[in-house]
């Protein structure tokens, strides 16, 4: 093979990435996430575990990692989680050992998560991409939160009130996009994970076939 085709090789593969992705409610990250990982065999869905019990339908190891609060601090003192979080005094994590398994496999893990994990992930991993969601307008962010009649008026509020706090954080992220329309933010996103992929900082030389 010359060493002009082997290169080419090289630096055109796309290389498994870590890519966070965070919004405010309602925004649609988690649209978005699960439509790049049913439309594309090179991503997959970072699995929480958690201390909740298990809901009626649900899987073990395809929604969560469900532990007993022993098996939680056994794991959380041995540093097996990206990061943790309670929510409603159930202890939610990232679980470091799938994530390593799905890089490993050459897949680009996509994280459906809050900020403070977001942070978490990237401190864990320097080279992971933060990408914030933004809807259009909050207009229309309390017309999509209304409109899935899953909260209260009150509740509607609390999570818009939520919403303005949780956006000054975007300039923390290493992308910012407003999903207007899913399907170009979709098209979008596939763009920034390619040419993070490119990025001349993940490159080894070692990859390179320097033979003639």
């Amino acid at each position: 093979m010359k060493k002009g085709n082997a290169w080419a090789k090289t630096v055109n593969r796309e290389r498994p990435l870590l890519v966070v992705f965070s919004a405010p409610s309602g925004a649609g990250k988690s649209t978005i996430v699960d439509l790049l990982v049913k439309t594309d065999r090179r991503f997959c869905k970072s699995i929480s575990a958690t201390t909740r019990k298990r809901r009626r339908g649900e899987r073990q190891g395809r929604d969560y990692f469900y532990l007993t609060l022993e098996e939680f601090w056994n794991k959380k003192a041995r540093q097996k989680f990206i990061e943790t979080a309670t929510v409603f005094q159930e202890w939610y994590n990232t679980p470091k050992q799938f994530v390593l398994q799905a890089l490993a496999r050459g897949k680009t893990v996509l994280f459906d998560i809050d900020i403070q994990g977001g942070m978490a992930v990237k401190k864990w991993r320097k080279d992971a991409v933060l990408i914030f969601i933004v809807p259009p307008s909050l207009d229309l962010l309390r017309k999509r939160l209304i409109g899935r009649k899953s909260e209260s008026a009150d509740q509607v509020k609390l999570r818009l009130g939520r919403a303005l706090k949780e956006i000054k954080f975007w300039s923390k992220y290493d992308y910012v996009v407003c999903n207007d329309d899913l399907a170009g933010s979709v098209d979008l996103i596939r763009r920034i994970i390619r040419a993070e992929s490119q990025r001349a900082n993940r490159f080894q030389p070692t990859e390179f076939n320097h033979g003639g």
